[in-house]
């Protein structure tokens, strides 16, 4: 079977447009970088797609859900992400290989979950049917879209890293910042030596990625910082949406508090170890080529 018969068709249809519009960039130096921008944007909203559908179909319950549907808009959330998931993997736009480690990213999450409403860190205000105690079950999905975007993108964007810090290091850290989700209710809060720690290892790593059709190279930690703001940003479309509330917001809306950045960052962590059991850091060439092919 050949590579291209192995793609999805919507990926077919969009190598296709690829290929006129890079004529048009091709002639003059300002639209190849206008051009390998929109193509930066474009394959960040297509590696992102789990989390965006997840995120419209939040923001669309809350301004169109009839109260008198005799559904509960939390469950009608649940279905729509099993439906989600599936047409994933159905138009093999994620592998089992990564679906069974997002699996790993809705575990947690949902323990973390169950955990942090029973201590008031935040609170989900419907009611719903399909829920574990306080928690709906449409809120693992949320970790497992962070998990999908994570597996994507390195594929998409043909990630590869240098100066990567040993896994089983990464490991010790992951471990150690989800301990500590838990432990700073009763033991000093200790993320900033875990910020610290991150630095350490990846503070001379590099990241390498294709936009279009040249390599282009960032701090990891850059990387990991602009990713925890996105999805900070989801977060708060997230919380206007009523999705979930935190205590502050219990009045009204208010932005989440810039505090919950730190926290995404060290997540960021712990999801990019997570997804290195399926995807193993890929180490960049020191004389990088010109690269032809596209996400795949």
């Amino acid at each position: 079977m050949s590579a291209s018969s192995r793609r999805p068709p919507l990926e077919i249809l969009g190598r296709r447009w690829l290929a006129g519009a890079q004529g048009w960039a091709d002639r003059a130096a300002w639209r190849g970088y206008a051009f390998e921008l929109l193509m930066f944007g474009i394959k960040q909203g297509w590696a992102c797609l789990f989390g965006g559908l997840l995120l419209v179909l939040i923001v669309a319950t809350f301004l169109w859900w009839p109260e008198d549907l005799g559904v509960a808009r939390y469950d009608a959330l649940v279905v729509g992400a099993v439906a989600i998931q599936a047409g994933m993997l159905i138009f093999k736009l994620e592998s089992w290989e990564e679906a069974r480690v997002i699996l790993l990213f809705h575990i947690a999450g949902t323990f973390m979950e169950l955990f942090k409403t029973a201590h008031g860190s935040w609170v989900y205000p419907e009611a719903s049917v399909l829920r574990i105690g306080d928690v709906p079950l449409f809120s693992g999905f949320m970790y497992a879209a962070v998990g999908s975007y994570i597996a994507r993108v390195q594929r998409i964007f043909h990630i590869r890293v240098r100066d990567y810090p040993p896994v089983w290091m990464t490991g010790v850290l992951a471990a150690a910042i989800y301990l500590n989700f838990f432990l700073h209710h009763w033991l000093p809060d200790v993320r900033g030596a875990l910020f610290l720690m991150a630095g350490v290892l990846f503070g001379r790593g590099w990241c390498w990625f294709t936009p279009d059709r040249r390599r282009r190279a960032m701090p990891l930690l850059a990387g990991y910082a602009l990713v925890a703001l996105f999805i900070w940003l989801a977060e708060n479309i997230g919380t206007l949406a009523r999705a979930w509330t935190y205590p502050g917001q219990a009045a009204g809306w208010q932005p989440v508090s810039l505090d919950k950045l730190g926290s995404w960052f060290l997540l960021m962590i712990i999801s990019i170890v997570l997804v290195s059991l399926v995807h193993r850091p890929e180490v960049e060439p020191r004389s990088p080529r010109r690269i032809r092919a596209h996400g795949s």
